[in-house]
């Protein structure tokens, strides 16, 4: 504090971490990656009326290697799933992700099987935009939350470790609808391997050999009950 006092007018006390952030949260460049109604609410940010530029986002980037923001602007389908998570992938660190609409955080009325209901199924999300389309004036607000939430994060080393505490990274196959809540019921390695047994077990009933794999593996009969039990709680925590 006394030094803060003898310093001359015009010179601020800052710490590399504020400053980083300030030009990060002051230079985000979002990627184009617009699914369905919302992404025309999306551009209108981009035009004369609300002009995001004058929030140092210049234009949207064609390329994910000059992206940083990922806006998910609409419902996800399972086929476009992979293609989502690839673009995420080849985004640089530190990278952000802002879900808009409530089809692309929850499924909204697209409850069927070929939607992933949320796409933080897919890539961890850092701000939820709610509306059925929500206005351009509500993800300007919501990108101003995100700037908040970059001023206040951690970088480098720190970044990193903290996003492995959360576990953010979320490696799951493609396509999937898990929902991810810091454990899955059946990781995909687990549940190939129980499918796997499931159908060796059926192809062995149906050649009259099923009695003799029971006596080969004793413990088939308990691993086939726990899979089929985290199946259905899966089916059931899905519908």
């Amino acid at each position: 504090m006394g030094i803060e006092e003898k310093l001359p007018s015009g010179i601020l006390l800052t710490s590399v971490e504020k400053l980083a952030n300030y030009a990060r949260k002051s230079s985000m460049w979002p990627a184009t990656f617009g699914l369905a109604c919302c992404a025309i609410e999306m551009m209108t940010t981009g035009g004369p009326q609300h002009d995001f530029a004058r929030f140092g986002m210049e234009r949207f980037s064609a390329t994910p290697r000059q992206a940083d923001l990922m806006i998910v602007a609409g419902r996800l389908s399972q086929k476009m799933a992979p293609v989502l998570r690839q673009i995420y992938d080849q985004m640089p660190e530190p990278r952000w992700v802002i879900s808009m609409g409530v089809c692309a955080s929850s499924g909204g009325m697209f409850n069927n099987y070929a939607i992933v209901q949320g796409v933080d199924h897919v890539v961890p999300v850092d701000m939820y935009l709610p509306g059925c389309p929500p206005r351009p004036e509500m993800l300007l607000d919501s990108i101003l939350k995100l700037h908040h939430k970059v001023m206040h994060e951690p970088i480098n080393a720190k970044r990193a470790k903290v996003l492995a505490e959360k576990g953010e990274d979320l490696n799951v196959e493609m396509p999937s609808s898990i929902r991810y809540a810091g454990k899955r019921t059946l990781n995909p390695g687990k549940r190939a391997a129980g499918k796997q047994l499931r159908q060796d077990w059926l192809d062995a009933k149906a050649q009259g050999r099923d009695k003799q794999l029971m006596l080969e593996q004793p413990s088939l009969q308990k691993e086939l009950a726990a899979f089929e039990a985290s199946e259905s709680t899966e089916v059931a925590r899905r519908s």
